[in-house]
């Protein structure tokens, strides 16, 4: 079983999540409660794009949120670290490119925003991951973070904990192709910083003005930060 001690090995994530990417979309949107879909949208409302800008999705998966994005008229690329999720997506009409994120295979000041979704706990080195974003973003440019967060009322916090390590896996191996690698993503989650902590971690690395939107009581953040002038 996968242990979330936050050392992840990159091919062995990769690995996991390649395992997963047939059923990914639907176990999502069961385990989330149809929220995903929100989640999704309100990502792409928060960056508010404009028709011919560029866009990296990172950690897009099966492109999804890629898709979504796309409703804007940006120009959108799905970058994954698991050539087997963006496989499973290979029906969605969007650009699509393998990359490590933390060695984006971009060049600098590439892109107007930047944008990845419950992925940046999955980046063996996080922090490089952040300045790796920073790099190939213009100055002036917007990251969105969305992840799996703390949440803020403290009996529905309660409930959520109990779900994460119990129901969740239960569920996952009924609905999903790899029930394991649901166990790790509840471990994860539990060893993730708060909302408050991950803010200082955006603005440590290559980003200012990192500030954050509890979605569904917290149980998901979405950070936006700018890259500085």
């Amino acid at each position: 079983m996968a242990k979330a001690d936050l050392e992840k090995q990159p091919f062995d994530v990769a690995g996991m999540f390649d395992d997963v990417g047939k059923n990914y979309d639907i176990t999502n949107t069961i385990l989330s409660f149809g929220q995903d879909k929100v989640w999704r949208r309100k990502t792409r409302e928060r960056l508010n794009l404009k028709p011919g800008q560029k866009v990296l999705d990172l950690a897009a998966g099966t492109a999804v949120s890629t898709v979504e994005l796309t409703k804007s008229g940006a120009w959108c690329v799905a970058c994954d670290f698991s050539q087997g999720m963006l496989e499973a997506g290979k029906d969605r009409e969007v650009p699509k490119v393998v990359g490590d994120a933390m060695h984006l295979p971009f060049a600098d000041e590439t892109f107007d925003a930047v944008t990845i979704s419950y992925g940046l706990r999955n980046i063996h080195d996080f922090r490089q991951g952040l300045r790796e974003m920073a790099r190939v973003t213009k100055p002036g440019g917007l990251l969105v973070v969305n992840e799996f967060s703390t949440p803020v009322v403290p009996v529905f916090s309660t409930i959520y904990k109990e779900y994460l390590m119990r129901a969740l896996p239960a569920i996952a191996k009924l609905v999903s192709s790899n029930g394991p690698a649901y166990e790790y993503l509840a471990e994860s989650i539990r060893a993730w910083p708060d909302q408050r902590e991950l803010a200082n971690e955006i603005n440590a690395n290559g980003w200012s003005d990192c500030g954050w939107q509890n979605l569904t009581f917290g149980i998901v953040a979405m950070h936006a930060a700018t890259k500085p002038q």
